[in-house]
């Protein structure tokens, strides 16, 4: 592929700028020679720490024989050599849900007319996204290779410039997303994408327009940027926690609720995980906060049907709060009454859980009856003839 005139936008827009964190790395990936290599470099930034943007750009196509899913096509990549020569999606989307703290994935990409409708499906069985906040564009390729920027990454990087003076230091992608969209000047069909919650991702600077750097040679490209170590946002960069804005935190909150309601378990256990990340790199593993998002991870484990799961993070949240002097406030109560209803449905692995649970009654005034249903039921345990196996 030739040089792609989104990927020169999006280097001379200087990405450093667009992450929400204390110090950044960057790294492109303009004409890499082979999918493996893609891949070494999006599971190195998947695995630091902090918020993680790749943002790509490119056209996607799906192998000409045997069927096969869609690739982002790399240097040399044709329809027949893609599947060898090209980068699944699926190895991007897999990679970045590995992902530790918030991720966000921005999609500025073309299908020409043979695999837009295998790009339109994928969008509405959700195989763009498989649980990661995904955002962006498809667009139909054109008969001539395009001279400038596409429209959605021109208006997105507009909006990142501007930034948004009501807001605080970091911007909703959402709402930047349906800005882009709303103002960029689109020619032929393009499909919308956005899907998930991506947390704390894009800093809200709000100034003219960012310096300029050197721009860098692109093909099908992505761009990574992640924290530069074990990097931690200082307060006065100001991201907000969900302590910080509760009608916002209310609304992620019914977003993942949604997502579990929904059987979307995984997805809706990846945003609450990023958001107790959050939490702990901001306010400390012994924060209300941080307890807050263990007790929301608690219920999403039960609702996904691991009761022994539940059970453990409902003791984590109870230790927590006793920790923090909560011994006869209602609410470490009433964690550790749902800690006891979701051990008391484990099964067979409520038995090693049990000790824990007990330790925790024990700190509890007026426990005397659930530590006393604890002990008659290991007491059966023991009591309980050995099965054997046929």
């Amino acid at each position: 592929m030739g040089p792609s005139p989104t990927a020169h936008a999006l280097a001379g827009a200087n990405p450093r700028r667009f992450l929400a964190a204390e110090s950044v790395d960057v790294v492109q990936l303009p004409a890499m020679e082979g999918p493996q290599s893609v891949l070494a470099y999006l599971q190195h930034a998947a695995a630091g720490q902090g918020p993680l943007l790749v943002w790509v750009t490119g056209q996607l196509m799906v192998p000409s024989r045997r069927g096969g899913g869609l690739h982002l096509a790399l240097r040399e990549s044709t329809p027949a050599t893609v599947r060898y020569t090209g980068l699944p999606w699926a190895w991007l989307t897999r990679t970045l849900s590995a992902h530790a703290g918030p991720a966000l994935l921005m999609v500025d990409a073309e299908a020409d007319a043979g695999v837009w409708p295998h790009a339109a499906e994928a969008v509405r069985d959700g195989r763009v996204f498989e649980g990661v906040p995904v955002f962006g564009v498809i667009t139909e390729a054109g008969a001539e290779p395009a001279k400038e920027a596409g429209p959605y990454t021109r208006a997105f990087l507009d909006c990142l410039r501007a930034g948004d003076p009501t807001a605080g230091p970091v911007l909703d992608v959402r709402a930047v997303h349906q800005k882009a969209l709303a103002e960029g000047e689109f020619e032929g069909r393009m499909l919308a994408v956005q899907y998930g919650l991506p947390g704390p991702v894009l800093a809200n600077h709000g100034e003219g327009g960012p310096p300029r750097v050197p721009a860098a040679e692109a093909g099908g490209a992505s761009v990574p940027a992640r924290p530069a170590g074990p990097a931690r946002v200082p307060a006065e960069q100001g991201v907000p926690g969900p302590e910080a804005v509760p009608s916002s935190r209310d609304g992620i909150l019914a977003e993942i609720l949604a997502a579990a309601h929904a059987g979307r378990h995984n997805e809706a256990a990846a945003m609450a995980a990023a958001w107790e990340q959050h939490s702990l790199r901001r306010s400390g593993p012994d924060s209300p906060e941080a307890g807050l998002w263990t007790e929301v991870r608690a219920d999403l484990a039960r609702l996904a049907g691991d009761h022994a799961r539940a059970a453990e993070l409902w003791m984590a949240a109870v230790r927590g709060r006793l920790a923090r002097g909560g011994a006869r406030e209602s609410e470490t109560l009433a964690a550790l009454k749902r800690a006891h209803y979701c051990w008391q449905h484990s099964g067979p692995r409520a038995v090693p859980l049990a000790p824990s649970l007990l330790a925790l009654w024990e700190q509890v005034p007026g426990a005397e009856g659930a530590a006393a249903d604890i002990r008659a039921r290991l007491r059966e345990c023991q009591d309980a003839p050995p099965t054997t196996a046929r």
